[in-house]
């Protein structure tokens, strides 16, 4: 049995399933009015799958977005898999939900951002995440023109949860 309930790691798998949900909502029904997603990821996790050329290009780490076109989009526990266009070029990417670093949807002004530690090495260790965040994040501009929304976002914070 574990010395304490690991609050940070609960709360990470939690948003990474409803990233996950929201992807297979996706898959199933096609993206709903003008939804579109801004997806950070790291892409020297040892999962990430995406062609030689974009790891060359994007060596720490890379944001694709989903919006008018996709293609073969799939969904494990693990990751999710979709062709991507680049220049008119269908690439094939897959993305395990542990890599993910942001996760944004623009049009309704929803964002998550996953905080992680880094050891000496500066290597990521989800393992041990003591500060978890769900936080506004600033929304990049994008060629739709969404009205915008009623209400602020919405943001979780933690603090005042915390052991002091």
């Amino acid at each position: 049995m574990s010395q304490s309930i690991e609050y940070g790691n609960l709360m990470h798998r939690a948003l990474r399933r409803l990233i996950q949900e929201v992807l297979e909502d996706v898959r199933d029904n096609g993206l709903p009015g003008d939804h579109h997603f801004f997806i950070t990821f790291d892409t020297r996790h040892p999962e990430v799958n995406i062609a030689d050329w974009l790891m060359e290009r994007y060596p720490s780490d890379m944001t694709v977005v989903m919006q008018h076109w996709y293609d073969n989009l799939e969904i494990t526990n693990d990751g999710f898999s979709v062709t991507l266009n680049f220049g008119d070029a269908p690439e094939p990417l897959y993305i395990p939900f542990e890599s993910i670093k942001t996760f944004v949807d623009p049009s309704v002004e929803f964002g998550l951002r996953f905080e992680s530690q880094s050891d000496e090495d500066g290597e990521d260790l989800d393992e041990e995440i003591d500060d978890p965040t769900v936080e506004e994040l600033e929304i990049p501009e994008t060629e739709v023109e969404a009205e915008p929304a009623a209400t602020d976002a919405d943001v979780v914070s933690l603090d005042s949860f915390r052991k002091k």
